[in-house]
């Protein structure tokens, strides 16, 4: 039997490269800028579509989708053909998948700094690019399963297991986070509310680091490091142990984002435990990476390559040990919505995601070129300035968190608060938030001087597009029941789609174990009889409020310490949050809670707040909204919103959306009319009003008297 001859395809890897670093420049800059206005707030030029609360999710998605979701499909398309020795399956289906996967990180870029956002943390993209992510990763798995099915080699490799639960996993997260009713062409309410919709987001949310941010790059990792390296992976039988345990204890982890909410206990428990479990395989893929460098250490010192990988499996090492640790209540009741959360995140995005993208298009790149790479010196002088930049980072939000949070803690010896006000522990940490955007400069001055690397690599190479390859074709064959202790497995490696539903069952039985509870049984999520549907005019105020992102800055729940409920008042309940369509508990407190906001300041104070913040809370970096009280309120939608919200079960009368804006235009009235009182002219229908609703409405519909007791 002779050889085929067949050319694999280079040039999808070039495109995904180069779009990789474009979008990873871009994405880090509007970062740097992100951090910037946490120590300046005039950073937004004055400009609504820069403020921080509508900038941030663009950065989250820029670097998670545009800069590592290019660099997985990069690594992707690259090592699955040379590891099933076949062609991808379909040039059209790649190309399709390149172009679609960049036309919706550019309806990102324009539609975040508008304000089309569902608010959930990494899904905030709305609901037709959500169909179109749909579409386009349904394209990548039939190109990456029609590559598999014509494969020349017999077994899958690990990497290849890795990229088929990536595949699965993020199709069932991303589908069932995204069950939305629109109201327009891009506005929606989500089908969950409150407590139901915390525990989906978060359930997709961790998963989303999971299963996009890990072990895609696990993948990666198993077949880019032996390249490198020139040595066989440590261990076989931890690769399988590595896989298996992972996928299957990581879907049940996302509860430890919501520890003392009002989320059932039981699910909380279940959290905590699975993310403690979660040590075990993820330290497990970091010693089988490490010690494949087992005989090669000599090759570190002198491979910048080498170096970028190590450092990045050290970083997967130390954000896989924290994680769990602050899902321990002890110590999640400190770090929780600091920036010891932002350190965390950083350390595994800069150091995992980062150095492995940079290590593999520095290996990759002159080899599709067929040439050397321009300057070592450069590269060396990126991954030290790539190295000081997370430690300048991470250590100063690290400082910033334990401080932050123990201040927020603090009691006098009279059982007073020490740091009644959260503005005294905001101005606290400025100075490591200045040192945080150094941090966040000196990473990106090394990925700019990557770019430029590379790019003087490929003008001095020319890309070999179609390179040429040849295997035998696959022939069939009986099984043998001699192939060692992992039969089973052996036998699985050669079944792509017995392996693909085989994942599919272990990550659904976490997700339906934590999921079907608390959407079915009504206890879970006991009501509240005083808890009304918002009024329109609250209801428009509260798309406002998300809108301008201030979900990212402000959580709306206290949790049951008795620091925050001496600082906000009672804590919350879930009754209260059943009409939340989508919940807003946030998940970082740049600013207090607002959970009980309703009442605590004059309908003025909140309109001198939102004109220039620092009138009302000197030092504040909190940035101007004066735009809100020109802008009109587009009563428009009014009727649309509330049919919308009684087909999800909030018990609006019937016809009442034909008398939905009568009443918004009294209530309105009403507040114009207050504000005039106190000589602050504004018109009843300007947007201003309709946020002052919402806020003045937070927390009220529940009456605590406090005892003498209290």
């Amino acid at each position: 039997m002779q050889p085929e001859k067949f050319y694999y395809d280079n040039k999808i890897v070039r495109n995904f490269g180069i779009a990789t670093i474009v979008w990873g420049i871009i994405g880090m800059t509007v970062g740097l800028l992100v951090a910037m206005q946490l120590f300046k707030p005039g950073m937004n030029m004055g400009n609504q579509y820069t403020t921080f609360g509508r900038i941030r999710p663009l950065h989250t998605n820029a670097v998670i989708f545009a800069f590592v979701g290019n660099a997985i499909f990069m690594g992707v398309y690259y090592s699955l053909q040379r590891l099933l020795k076949a062609r991808m399956f379909s040039d059209a289906l790649s190309k399709i998948h390149f172009w679609g996967w960049q036309l919706i990180i550019v309806s990102a870029v324009i539609t975040l700094p508008l304000g089309f956002t569902t608010s959930h943390e990494y899904a905030e993209l709305e609901w037709p690019i959500d169909i179109a992510i749909t579409l386009i990763w349904v394209v990548f798995g039939i190109n990456m399963f029609g590559t598999i099915i014509k494969r020349r080699e017999r077994h899958l490799y690990v990497a290849i297991w890795f990229y088929i639960a990536t595949f699965v996993t993020i199709a069932v997260l991303h589908i069932v986070n995204s069950f939305e009713l629109p109201i327009s062409g891009l506005k929606s309410y989500y089908l969950y509310a409150g407590v139901q919709d915390a525990l989906v987001q978060w359930w997709y949310g961790h998963n989303a680091v999971a299963f996009f941010l890990t072990t895609p790059y696990l993948g990666m990792m198993y077949y880019f490091l032996p390249k490198m390296a020139n040595r066989p992976v440590y261990s076989y039988k931890l690769s399988i142990l590595h896989f298996w345990a992972l996928i299957f204890i990581y879907i049940w982890a996302g509860p430890h984002h919501l520890l003392y909410t009002t989320l059932p206990s039981w699910a909380q428990s279940l959290g905590i435990v699975f993310s403690i479990m979660l040590i075990a395989p993820s330290w497990g893929g970091m010693i089988n990476g490490l010690l494949t460098l087992r005989g090669a250490w000599d090759k570190v010192r002198d491979d910048v390559v080498l170096k970028f990988m190590v450092v990045g499996l050290t970083a997967y090492g130390m954000a896989t040990f924290e994680g769990p640790m602050l899902s321990l209540k002890q110590v999640n009741a400190i770090g929780h919505f600091t920036d010891w959360i932002v350190a965390h995140v950083h350390v595994g995005a800069l150091g995992w995601n980062g150095f492995l993208t940079f290590a593999i298009l520095y290996w990759l790149i002159p080899r599709i070129y067929r040439t050397q790479l321009y300057s070592t010196k450069l590269a060396s002088f990126h991954f030290w300035i790539g190295t000081l930049g997370i430690l300048f980072y991470a250590v100063p939000m690290y400082w910033a968190g334990f401080t932050q949070g123990l201040m927020l803690k603090e009691f006098t010896p009279e059982g007073i608060l020490k740091y009644p006000t959260f503005l005294e522990t905001t101005l606290r940490i400025i100075p490591m938030h200045v040192m945080r955007a150094v941090g966040g400069g000196l990473y990106l001055v090394g990925v700019i001087v990557m770019a430029y690397n590379l790019a003087k690599t490929m003008a001095v190479g020319k890309l070999v597009a179609q390179e040429p390859a040849e295997a035998m074709p696959l022939e069939k064959v009986f099984v043998a029941h001699n192939e060692g202790d992992n039969f089973w497995h052996r036998v699985l490696e050669r079944k792509p789609i017995q392996l693909m539903v085989l994942s599919l069952l272990v990550i659904l039985i976490g997700s339906i174990i934590e999921l079907i509870p608390t959407m079915t049984i009504s206890s879970n999520v006991p009501t509240i009889a005083s808890v009304k549907p918002y009024t329109p005019l609250e209801l428009q105020g509260r798309d406002i409020y998300i809108r301008e992102g201030c979900v990212n800055c402000h959580s709306q729940t206290v949790r049951p310490f008795r620091s925050e409920t001496e600082r906000y008042g009672e804590y919350s309940k879930a009754g209260e949050f059943v009409y939340d369509h989508p919940f807003l508990w946030g998940s970082k407190r740049t600013g207090p809670d607002l959970q009980r906001e309703g009442g605590k300041y004059s309908n003025a104070w909140h309109y001198n707040h939102m004109l220039d913040p620092r009138l009302m809370s000197p030092g504040s970096i909190m940035p101007n909204y004066d735009w809100l009280i020109n802008q009109k309120l587009d009563t428009t939608t009014t009727a649309s919103k509330i049919n919308a919200m009684r087909t999800l079960g909030v018990p609006y009368a019937a016809g009442y959306d034909k008398q939905a804006n009568t009443e918004l235009d009294k209530q309105a009235k009403g507040i114009a009319d207050n504000l005039a009182k106190d000589k602050i002219k504004v018109q009843s229908d300007r947007e201003i009003v309709a946020l002052i609703a919402y806020l003045q409405r937070l927390g009220t519909d529940i009456k605590v008297t406090k005892t003498a007791n209290n």
